[in-house]
């Protein structure tokens, strides 16, 4: 996963429905949204953020209810990546990344998906 990506899509997965948040390479959020567990819903989302550039999809549960993201973003073309919940949850507990990068008045549901994104593979800090 050494190639660029224009767009790195946090995905947090749920059974009807998804909280998706994408940043670019700048951290400027392209989307945060809920959305509903469709495949139609995800291509028009993959759709959109792939006008900004290659998409690197990270989930928090490749498998079971997060198996419908990963097959559609993979047929779309799209890189994958599994970053477990409980890695998510310790990256906000770091003093360097919680208030700056994501403050704590985000809800729960929207935490998750956008410490995916920001903490994505080959995504450049800044």
């Amino acid at each position: 996963m050494t190639d660029e990506y224009g767009v790195f899509l946090g995905l947090d997965v749920g059974k009807t429905d998804h909280h998706a948040v994408a940043l670019d390479q700048a951290g400027k959020r392209l989307h945060d949204a809920a959305l509903p567990n469709t495949e139609a819903g995800l291509r028009k989302l993959f759709d959109k953020l792939g006008r900004h550039g290659r998409i690197l999809a990270v989930v928090d549960q490749p498998a079971s209810i997060g198996a419908l993201p990963v097959a559609v973003a993979r047929s779309c073309g799209y890189q994958v990546a599994y970053l477990p919940a409980r890695s998510c949850t310790a990256w906000l507990t770091c003093t360097r990344h919680r208030e700056d990068r994501c403050p704590r008045r985000l809800g729960d549901r929207r935490r998750g998906p956008y410490s995916a994104a920001y903490a994505a593979p080959g995504r450049r800090r800044r």
